[in-house]
């Protein structure tokens, strides 16, 4: 089963007076987004790397050389970075002597670098940008492997992958909560006209963490079924940042350059690559199924008294982080336009609208100062 991300739709609502300092703030119930329009700080649009039959992780022979490919995670890259990272390394690293390269330098890329780093690698990225001006710097970072695959493609080779991807990352991340990553744990608020256990049941119920239905009684939100777990939520811009930092501090080179095939690939110095390279592994590789899956995001300016994310029926989603509100979920399959449309955006604005202004209660007490 393909897992999609549904999100909230949010409307404005009035906020008390902030507390007194050190004034322990219990609110009755989450603070609702206020989606007005005069609240948009930016749209952007960001282009996923999708293959029907899953994300490739694959050894294959360059000459005399070994290329291992890493790429194709869809709407997954910064949830699955370093699990599939992890797959990469254990096909090319055993038995290789020396320096390595990788191709690209978004999530996928630098967890992957990293992971050579931590083996005692020396290592090369060659990439045609830099964050923050990379796929992954566009992506919204709930963590959760969303898009990753077609249900008719997936073999059970790639589900057991997929699993074990998810599994690495999942506990690689717990290790890097804070303020530097940009990791923390948020509530997630699943919402649907009917019980819907399709994320629960999709295999990754045991990251899930306090998962529960909520009772009529305690939920807030305009839909008769609600399901609320934990999980974490990793800030690209920040994420980026800090891992191009430490893959320099490690000795880590960077080359910008753009590689256009597999003759250009072939004559880089290093005789294991990793290829990183996301979508551009279309032409880079010759891939054919590597399709775009177009996404367009309204970002609100930072309300930090809105403490989760919220996934639900429409397509529409949720995430709160410290550099805005971001507000999502289109999918549009091969879609190559990365100029955010206006209409979609006044419709991803009055679809959050539309659920926030219809929440059933409103939070008692004031809410926590925003500075």
């Amino acid at each position: 089963m393909m897992i999609t991300r549904r999100g909230l739709i949010a409307g404005g609502a009035s906020l008390l007076a902030a507390p007194a300092l050190g004034r322990e703030w219990k609110p009755a119930c989450p603070y609702p987004v206020n989606a007005s329009p005069d609240r948009l700080i930016r749209s952007t649009v960001g282009l996923r790397p999708f293959r029907p039959s899953g994300f490739r992780v694959e050894r294959e022979a360059l000459g005399a050389k070994a290329i291992v490919h890493n790429y194709g995670h869809g709407g997954g890259g910064i949830t699955l970075c370093w699990g599939t990272g992890k797959l990469a390394i254990d096909l090319g690293l055993p038995g290789h002597a020396g320096p390595v390269a990788v191709i690209g330098s978004g999530a996928v890329g630098l967890a992957t670098a990293r992971l050579c780093q931590e083996a005692g690698r020396q290592v090369t990225i060659y990439t045609a940008a830099l964050p923050p001006e990379t796929t992954s710097n566009l992506a919204g970072g709930q963590w959760f492997p969303a898009l990753t695959y077609a249900p008719a493609k997936a073999s059970p080779a790639y589900l057991e992958q997929l699993m074990a991807a998810s599994n690495y990352a999942y506990r690689r991340y717990q290790i890097m909560t804070g303020e530097a990553y940009g990791v923390r744990w948020m509530r997630n608020y699943y919402m649907d006209e009917t019980p819907n256990d399709a994320m629960q049941d999709s295999g990754l119920g045991a990251m899930m963490p306090q998962a529960r239905t909520l009772s009529a009684e305690e939920n807030p939100f305009p839909f008769p079924w609600v399901r609320q777990w934990d999980g974490m939520l990793i800030e690209p811009p920040r994420f980026l940042r800090a891992m191009l930092q430490d893959f320099h501090i490690a000795g880590g080179k960077v080359i910008l350059r753009k590689l256009n095939d597999r003759a250009e690939i072939a004559t880089l110095p290093e005789t294991l690559i990793f290829n990183c390279s996301g979508l551009g592994a279309r032409e880079l590789v010759g891939d054919g199924e590597l399709i775009p899956i177009r996404g367009q995001l309204a970002i609100l300016e930072p309300q930090p008294e809105v403490d989760y994310a919220t996934i639900s029926p429409g397509g529409l989603y949720m995430f709160s982080r410290a550099d805005g509100v971001i507000l999502g979920g289109t999918h549009d399959d091969g879609e190559w336009d990365t100029t955010p449309d206006p209409e979609v955006t006044a419709r991803i604005l009055a679809g959050h609208q539309a659920v926030f202004s219809r929440m059933r209660c409103r939070p008692k007490g004031p809410r926590p100062l925003l500075s």
